[in-house]
């Protein structure tokens, strides 16, 4: 198959759908490979290391759209984008369906078969292939929050980790998932106070044990939720509803009540937000107030450190990718797992959480790809 690796042009994005190393793989299982030029700039990966890799080099997006039987990216298709792909085609990069219409309209209208990574399950009902960020995003969460506190970045002026005499922030995670684990893996390295929420108890065990009790853990009830938001210093939103918008976990209401110049950081802005207030910004301009309420709500957040996220998704996705290469539909037909990332196929929505989110109907992958 002839695998196509546009360059990302969404605002400050740097990571790449293929590496080199993957670039190497995929030649070495028998399949071409065409790189926009300078799609590895942003991690340090010139033409020659692709060319030297096994790739051709193509000098602009539309050569590689119109030449790829797949299109492998990090980053949903911009409007630029979809309008070039085509029945026939396969798209495999990381969607965020739920609540973004005019993607969902582009991708219908092209009639691809878009595999979404972040909908891709594994045999634990994990999402194997959203993890990688997941964790990048949740250890990013707490860098971002530090910096947002600061008095120069309209903050309230405090250390995370306090110093000896001077308590350290507070800092709920709602969400114990990867992100959640992750964020509180850092917040508490560095000395924070902190709690995570979450509505599953056997998480809440998992991570009591992880962390020997450095960190706590509460059911998350909404009054529990209010208590912990009202109460920190920084809030960390890492709630995930696999392929559907994300809850909204705090009101605007409920901002009256937090500490002034607190930081709410929604790690779930490419689902939609799991605040009410919160809205995409970028790395150039990531925060924002929203009644004396400092909101962070990059939505390309692991964008930041391509070089890292770029090695660890490539190291996720790559088996994956290699299958559809090899094996086209049928690799969706044969690997339930696979299966799940498959969104849209051929006109028709096919993921249910996305079809409920956009109030569309949806039919069953299973259905979608016999027919």
């Amino acid at each position: 198959m002839r695998i196509g690796v546009p360059k990302e042009i969404k605002v400050e994005e740097y990571r790449v759908g293929l590496t080199p190393a993957s670039v190497r793989e995929y030649v070495a299982h028998g399949h071409e490979v065409v790189v926009q030029r300078g799609a590895g700039d942003g991690i340090g990966a010139g033409d020659e290391v692709y060319t030297q890799a096994g790739a051709r080099i193509a000098d602009t997006a539309e050569e590689v759209f119109s030449v790829a039987e797949m299109i492998v990216k990090v980053k949903e298709p911009q409007p630029s984008e979809w309008i070039r792909l085509r029945e026939g085609q396969i798209l495999f990069t990381y969607l965020h369906l739920a609540p973004d219409v005019p993607q969902t309209a582009g991708l219908i209208a092209s009639g691809c078969t878009a595999v979404a990574y972040e909908t891709v399950t594994d045999a634990r009902g994990g999402l194997p292939l959203l993890a990688p960020m997941s964790e990048v995003a949740g250890r990013l969460a707490i860098e971002a929050a530090g910096a947002a506190l600061r008095k120069s970045a309209d903050g309230m002026g405090k250390l995370l980790g306090g110093v000896p005499g001077v308590p350290p922030s507070r800092v709920a995670i709602i969400g114990g998932g990867v992100v959640g684990t992750h964020a509180a893996r850092m917040a508490a390295g560095l000395g924070s106070d902190v709690t995570i929420l979450d509505r599953s108890l056997p998480r809440l065990r998992l991570l009591d044990d992880l962390f020997l009790g450095r960190v706590r853990t509460r059911y998350a009830t909404l009054e529990a939720i209010e208590q912990e938001v009202f109460a920190a210093d920084v809030v960390i939103g890492a709630v995930l509803v696999p392929g559907a918008s994300a809850p909204k976990l705090v009101s605007r209401a409920q901002l009256a009540g937090m500490k002034r110049r607190a930081v709410l950081v929604d790690v779930a802005i490419d689902q939609g937000g799991c605040f009410e207030t919160s809205k995409p910004t970028t790395h150039q301009a990531p925060t924002y107030l929203v009644d004396d309420i400092v909101h962070y709500c990059v939505a390309n957040m692991p964008g930041a450190v391509p070089v890292t996220s770029s090695h660890a998704l490539n190291h996720a996705t790559l088996p994956f990718g290699l299958a559809l290469a090899s094996k086209g539909l049928r690799a969706l037909v044969e690997d339930p797992h696979l299966r799940t990332g498959l969104n849209v196929h051929r006109g028709r929505i096919t993921n249910r959480a996305v079809a409920e989110s956009q109030h569309l109907s949806a039919v069953m992958p299973e259905e979608a790809l016999a027919s």
